[in-house]
This record gives C-alpha cells, sequence and structure tokens, in this order.
C-alpha cells in the first residue's frame, strides 16, 4: 500500500516538468509482455535489452544468472535500471515457475524454428520473450518448455543477429502493435502510484535520509 501523502511529499520536491513526464511515459508502460535473457555473457547486451525495454516501455526485465552472474553495466543502461524493474534468478526453473504463476506463456525467440514469424505473432495473451546467449542461443530445457517460438524474418545469408538487436527490433514491433490494439494493456492505477513513488525517489538525492525525517516528523 503506497503512503499517498508521502507521495504527495515527494513529488514537490520534483519540477512540474519532471511529475509531467513520470505521468506521460507511465501511460504507455506495460507489464503484458515481459523480457527474460538467459546466462548472456557479453554484459554490455544484457544492458543495451534493458535500455530497449525502457525505450519502448516494457517495464520488466528478468535476467537468469545460472552461469555468469553479473551486475548490470550502467554505462550502457544509460540510466534504464532506474526505470525498469529487474528480477535476478539463479536458475531457469525458477523463472519458468514464477513467469507462468502470473500468467505468462513463454516465447523463445530462435532463429531455427519455422513456427511463428514476428509478423504474425499473436499479442492477445501476455508473453515472457527469452533471449538466449550470444554463442549458444536459448538452453534446451527453455526450448522444451516453450509454449511457442518466435523469429525475425530475415533474407540474408546470415542467419542470426546480435541478442541486443534481435531484442530491441522484437519489442518495438510488439510494443507498437501493443499501442494500436484494443487489449488492456496498460498498468493498473495501483502499478501506476506504485511506479510514481519509486521514480521519485530515484529522482531525489538522499531520498532515504528524507524518507527517515519525513517519517520521524510524522509519526
Amino acid at each position: 500500500m503506497v503512503d499517498i501523502a508521502y507521495l504527495e511529499f515527494l513529488e514537490k520536491i520534483l519540477t512540474q516538468s519532471r511529475k509531467e513526464r513520470f505521468l506521460d511515459v507511465l501511460q504507455n508502460r506495460t507489464r503484458h509482455f515481459t523480457v527474460v535473457v538467459e546466462d548472456v555473457f557479453q554484459l554490455h547486451n544484457t544492458s543495451a535489452v534493458m535500455r530497449s525495454c525502457e525505450v519502448f516501455g516494457i517495464q520488466e526485465l528478468n535476467i537468469i544468472e545460472q552461469r555468469f552472474g553479473k551486475r548490470i553495466d550502467k554505462e550502457i543502461a544509460m540510466g534504464a535500471q532506474k526505470w525498469v524493474d529487474i528480477n535476478a534468478f539463479e536458475s531457469i526453473s525458477g523463472c519458468l515457475d514464477n513467469l507462468k504463476s502470473r500468467g505468462y506463456q513463454i516465447i523463445a525467440t530462435t532463429p531455427h524454428n519455422n513456427d511463428c514469424l514476428l509478423e504474425d505473432f499473436d499479442i492477445s495473451k501476455p508473453s515472457a520473450l527469452f533471449f538466449g546467449t550470444e554463442r549458444d542461443g536459448l538452453s534446451e530445457e527453455i526450448l522444451k518448455k516453450a509454449d511457442g517460438f518466435i523469429k525475425i524474418p530475415m533474407v540474408g545469408f546470415t542467419e542470426s543477429l546480435n541478442i541486443s538487436v534481435s531484442a530491441a527490433i522484437i519489442i518495438q514491433n510488439l510494443t507498437e502493435r501493443l499501442r494500436k490494439s484494443n487489449i488492456q494493456w496498460q498498468l493498473s492505477e495501483e502499478e501506476i502510484i506504485l511506479k510514481r513513488l519509486q521514480w521519485a525517489k530515484n529522482s531525489i538525492k538522499d531520498s532515504k535520509r528524507i524518507e527517515a525525517r519525513y517519517y520521524s516528523e510524522n509519526e
């Protein structure tokens, strides 16, 4: 439960343009799609995927760090980590169970399966989009448990794209189609209020000290 009085207190510290920008961005945020990266060895690729999520309105990024546990490259993410929710998992099964329990279908991105081209993908169902390692793609465990497959149409000799490029193409395509649809894809009012609070905290220097002082004075 968000403390509305505290949220209003924090937002008084922000500029009017900042508050309006938060509201504008939140109107285009979605959890209808969520993105998952599995054991991506090159750290800058994970950071670039996070940036694509932020730019195109995906609120949540899930990271499976079963083999290569690494922190996000903040320079390449360019601040995206302040605005995107990150869930880290130490196992594939833990990630899959979490997503399925929240109603997502598991969609594996792969250039080697003819199940569905990007342009034909059904956007109506909440979907978790899985992206794999640079060298080997997604693990066999994920491919076996996937509910569906999606691939980017290609007409050249090269059979695959860099993970960050693939993610950007797929995320942009699906979110653009989603915003033009009649699907209820936006965040709930409760989620928007929660994001306003978190983003306000992320935007204010010494927010923890300010919070402690606020509650000590308003007990």
